[in-house]
């Protein structure tokens, strides 16, 4: 019999006289690699650990800490989840049982079963989980041609996998059987259950099959898995701190924006809130005119006209608002570039206004629906610290490259760290296959020449262009795709735009679209939770508050508040008739950077000072002596450039 060589990722070989499992190449390369053995990946494909190589074939072993190992685990605990179910309230019939890689949840299973599943049944459920872990029972794998795949889920009850495998549309599926529970299923699995070290079942609701309200309801259960007790402890102290920082909770307590069923999807911002909302515009604003931007203000509704030249009628249509008059139909507008488009168009250009950068912060209307609708991060009515950047060919490099840069700037500014990622043309889209084909290398290639690292997320562009997209994590290690960056040939020749060249020939410009914080309702909404409402100091919508001690101190405090409001700080008072004490707490609840407490002594001084608290130094047992003026100047330092 021939040899088998397996090719390991470091560049070295594993040559075995025999076929040999994922598992046996591990032992033979160590001890502990075979111990932390959780799949492997055969020529780029997961396989589980007994999937035996009979070839020569590139092999990666799939370990407890390689980032594939989190979706095997949670699907594998599924599955676990779902044979506990069974064993504790008899027959269950089982839908679709997918991994979650985000979020607070690792795993669901839609189940129909005669108990109605209540919270107190979850340590119930997690117990007999770990039992079924401690019993440490080895998955097997089988494949079955569809007619006696259909026979066994006949067999074993499981009328909705019947449904499944006649919707396949291939000739043979997978099982997998541990101990009396077997289901359908592709895999890979864990290649014990013992490799689960800690369980929790977190919530319940009801699911309809296919999302047909038609349809039967069915119990959806969700869970999370880890390898160890600690990681899950981890991670459930995290969304214990999640829930805390929840930003519709803190919305309402630091008196920030609310919802009303009157405008579903459509914040109102208080006042501390619209100043948060205009203070990341002004913040963008700063950016915009260093960069070289020009700012625009354009329509909010436009006859369908528009939107059937710009292909969102054809591809947008069911998410946008549209009304009649008379005979008309008008469109509001979901997105700026169609408008842009138009003020490029209004009058002949040159190659020396190249490129033209328009910004627009103009309000935006997308009729998302109402089961994705969530507090601020989707919303209906939203705006972006919108552009698009009209250039030539050979300009996109350099003005794709800057964007990065500023990109970057922008997101260190509020401490999170940036993540690419490179969509490539979706299966529905505008434009040939020449131009799809440029602009997707054009975007790589800058990617490329400016080092930055991605991944490609092959069909997932816009439908009129390619897109890189930025994930930024937050302070709980979430990611949020905010910042975008899209390249568009089919705009310029949709609307028929021209620039005269430097040899006097007419050309087609190149678009960029980009939006760096995104919405900003959603961006807010992430800012909240990444700063568990604690703001930077020169976002802050109060910076201080001055507290009297007595109200023999109201109209010296009202003298220090108009004097930092006059040096540009944001200040209010509390001169209600509470103890210091239940003052210096609200503040603190309030999240307030600066308390300047004025007393009987403060108040006799001369020159004016304040007894200075800051709130990330409470332990501090004597407070500050400063003046109005060095507290202004100690804040206004903070501003970022």
């Amino acid at each position: 019999m021939a040899t088998v060589t397996i090719n390991l990722p470091d560049g070295s070989k594993k040559v075995f006289s025999k076929p040999a499992t994922v598992a046996e190449v591990a032992a033979a390369i160590g001890k502990r690699l075979a111990a932390d053995a959780v799949a492997g990946k055969v020529d780029g494909k997961l396989v589980d650990t007994f999937f035996k190589i009979e070839r020569d074939a590139s092999l990666e072993i799939i370990t407890k800490q390689s980032k594939e190992s989190a979706e095997i685990l949670r699907h594998s605990s599924a599955h676990l989840m779902a044979q506990a179910v069974a064993r504790l309230f008899g027959p269950v019939k089982l839908w679709v049982g997918p991994p979650l890689l985000e979020g607070r949840y690792g795993f669901y299973y839609d189940m129909d079963l005669d108990h109605r599943i209540v919270p107190e049944d979850f340590p119930k459920i997690e117990a007999e989980m770990m039992k079924i872990a401690a019993e440490n029972l080895s998955p097997e794998r089988f494949e079955l041609p569809v007619d006696e795949a259909v026979q066994l889920a006949e067999k074993i009850g499981q009328p909705y996998k019947v449904e499944l495998i006649k919707g396949f549309g291939v000739s043979t599926v997978s099982f997998y059987k541990q101990g009396e529970f077997t289901d359908l299923c592709e895999g890979p699995h864990l290649p014990r259950t013992g490799f689960v070290g800690g369980v929790k079942i977190m919530n319940v609701t009801g699911a309809y099959l296919h999302g047909d309200q038609s349809q039967k309801m069915l119990q959806r259960v969700y869970g999370c898995a880890f390898f160890s007790q600690k990681e899950l402890d981890a991670h459930l102290a995290k969304w214990a701190d999640a829930e805390k920082r929840d930003h519709r909770r803190l919305g309402t307590e630091l008196d920030l924006f609310f919802f009303d069923p009157i405008a579903p999807g459509h914040p109102f911002f208080l006042p501390k809130g619209a100043f948060l909302f205009n203070g990341l515009i002004s913040y963008m604003r700063r950016h915009y005119e260093r960069e070289g931007y020009q700012e625009v203000v354009t329509p909010q509704v436009f006859l369908s006209q528009l939107w059937k030249q710009s292909g969102h009628y054809d591809h947008y249509k069911d998410n946008m608002y549209f009304c009649k008059v008379g005979d008309d139909e008008f469109g509001v507008k979901p997105m700026n570039c169609p408008s842009h488009a138009l003020i490029f168009k209004s009058r002949h250009r040159s190659y020396r206004e190249l490129p033209l950068r328009l910004a627009d912060f103009g309000m935006l209307h997308r009729l998302e629906l109402s089961g994705v609708v969530g507090g601020l991060t989707r919303v209906r009515r939203l705006t972006q610290d919108d552009a698009h950047i009209f250039c030539a060919p050979e300009q996109i490099e350099d003005e794709i490259a800057n964007l990065i840069r500023l990109g970057r700037k922008v997101y260190k500014t509020f401490g999170m760290p940036l993540r690419a990622e490179l969509s490539t043309r979706p299966p529905q889209s505008l434009g040939s296959d020449e131009l799809w084909t440029r602009a997707e290398g054009a975007l790589q290639a800058v990617l490329q020449h400016t080092g930055e690292p991605f991944q490609v997320k092959k069909g997932e562009g816009a439908f009129y262009g390619p897109k890189i997209d930025f994930h930024a994590k937050d302070a709980l290690d979430r990611e949020w795709q905010l910042f975008t960056i899209q390249l568009d040939f089919n705009l310029a020749e949709r609307f028929d735009l021209e620039y005269a060249s430097q040899k006097g020939s007419r050309e087609r410009p190149v678009v960029i679209h980009r939006a760096i914080l995104g919405s900003i309702e959603r961006f807010l909404g992430v800012l909240i939770e990444h700063t568990g409402g604690d703001f930077p100091l020169w976002l802050a919508p109060i910076q201080v508050r001055v507290l009297a001690v007595t109200d023999k101190q109201n109209e010296y405090a009202e003298r220090i508040e108009k004097e930092l409001r006059i040096l540009g700080i944001r200040v209010d008072r509390d001169t209600s008739s509470e103890k210091i004490g239940a003052k210096i707490r609200k503040a603190t609840l309030e999240k307030i950077r600066y308390m300047a407490i004025v007393g009987e002594e403060e108040a006799k001084a001369k020159p004016e000072v304040v007894a200075l608290r800051d709130r990330k130094n409470l332990d501090k047992t004597d407070s500050e002596w400063v003046s109005p003026k060095e507290l202004a100047k100690r804040i206004l330092e903070e501003i970022p450039a």
